[in-house]
């Protein structure tokens, strides 16, 4: 019996030992590494709530440079949509293959979502950081990484993060500006 007692000792000592420590990047380095990633992509899901409406889909997002590249797929065979913004021009195609540029896609988006959605800080919210192209107000955790941002009257919070290609990235967050609430579990990262 004490052999037994003692070699389970010493398996929990080990498995102590192998657990890596949370490695801590200070802030003003973590968040300007983040800030420069310009290639990823992720699946996972989408819930959004508005004062009237809500819908939720499943996500694959692609990043590449500033052109995000979104598929969204409704539950149910309710339909979807595929967005192409690259910075400056919005592309939609709707589940029955309508294509819409411009102004129309970002009228069409309003219509299906009830808000115009914030994709040019998106990118950037989604990594875990603030878009440095405007102002922002910033709350960290414990271990430096964003709990919590305010910006462009957009609340972000970041409840829980998840390891991959050596960077903590978020797996949940929660967007919120006025009655418009949005959020996101991602499941799979992939950075090059």
């Amino acid at each position: 019996m004490r052999t037994v007692l003692a070699w389970c000792a010493l398996l929990a000592l080990a498995a102590c030992q192998s657990v890596a420590p949370l490695q801590v990047t200070p802030w003003p380095e973590r968040r300007a590494t983040l800030q420069a990633v310009d290639q990823y992509s992720f699946t996972g899901k989408l819930a959004a709530a508005t004062a009237s409406d809500g819908f939720s889909a499943s996500l694959s997002w692609q990043q590449q440079g500033a052109t995000s590249d979104v598929l969204l797929r409704a539950p149910l065979g309710v339909g979807g949509a595929h967005l192409n913004y690259d910075g400056s021009m919005l592309r939609l195609t709707d589940s029955h293959g309508t294509q819409l540029d411009g102004a129309a896609a970002q009228e069409q988006i309003r219509r299906m979502f009830g808000f115009d959605p914030p994709l040019a800080s998106l990118r950037f919210w989604l990594l875990g950081v603030p878009d440095p192209a405007t102002a922002s107000s910033e709350t960290l955790d414990g271990t430096q990484r964003l709990a919590a941002l305010r910006q462009d009257d957009w609340q972000v919070d970041f409840s829980e993060y998840q390891q991959s290609a050596g960077q903590w990235l978020p797996r949940r967050l929660a967007l919120r500006r006025g009655e418009v609430k949005l959020k996101l579990q991602i499941a799979h990262w992939q950075l090059p």
